[in-house]
């Protein structure tokens, strides 16, 4: 059971109440990288509203978590996923019953060239290129959608030789931007916004073709007395923090 936030239709009278119990404070907060644009922008809104400030991690979600697991000192946890958040619940490192998904991701083929990438995919039968970049599927839920999607197509073990795995889908998007590959796997949010395509070409990956990327959010043990860690927790899931988040590509 999640029992431990309020449903959308509370959030306003409990963020009133922790707010009113509290003084401006930080919270520190683990975030999968895919989300780094779209956390600061709520981040930001989060500090103009509350007076409370977000001080960032970024990084994949494995990694983060491993991170976690060391003793690291975040209080709140946005992974790309749904499995860890739920692993550290289990693990005693985080609040039992504050899980819930903050965002559900959508993956795409990109290229910064214009005329690389097709809107059906289809460049990734022909060949035409020499290098893929791809999250590392270990490591980033985004990589594994990417690998499912190949799988799907029957290419995964056509195209292993010509993957370059990057260990967070920031790094994959920044080996394409690069360069270093003509096209790659990426979140849909790093290369939309508002609804339209900042630069390059893109297939935006049907969702049946890998398994849902549930990005969840969790209270860390470390957070559990924390106003600001509280407050935030609540303020994800407000109308404006989710306006913000499907204005930069998520799914509801």
């Amino acid at each position: 059971m999640r029992l431990f936030l309020p449903n959308s239709r509370c959030w306003a009278l409990v963020f009133a109440l922790v707010l009113n119990l509290s003084q401006a404070a930080e919270v520190s907060v683990a975030v999968a990288s895919n989300f780094s644009g779209t956390l600061q922008k709520i981040a930001a809104a989060f500090a103009q509203d509350t007076g409370h400030k977000v001080v960032p991690a970024f990084g994949s979600t494995g990694a983060l978590y491993a991170q976690i697991k060391n003793g690291a000192p975040f209080q709140v946890f946005l992974a790309a996923d749904d499995e860890t958040p739920a692993l550290l619940e289990k693990e005693g490192l985080a609040v039992a019953g504050s899980r819930f998904t903050y965002a559900t991701g959508r993956l795409a083929l990109w290229s910064a060239n214009p005329a690389a990438v097709d809107s059906q995919g289809a460049i990734l039968r022909s060949g035409r290129f020499e290098r893929i970049a791809l999250p590392n599927p270990k490591l980033a839920p985004y990589g594994r959608a990417a690998m499912e999607t190949l799988a799907t197509m029957g290419l995964a073990q056509s195209l292993a030789p010509r993957m370059v795995q990057g260990e967070n889908v920031s790094q994959s998007y920044q080996f394409i931007r690069s360069g270093n590959a003509v096209l790659g796997f990426v979140a849909l949010s790093q290369i939309y916004q508002d609804g339209q395509l900042r630069e390059g070409s893109a297939w935006s990956v049907p969702a049946q073709m890998h398994a849902p990327i549930l990005q969840d959010a969790v209270l860390l043990e470390k957070g559990r007395s924390s106003a600001a860690a509280l407050a935030w927790m609540v303020y994800v899931r407000s109308d404006k923090a989710r306006a913000l988040i499907h204005a930069a590509g998520y799914g509801p």
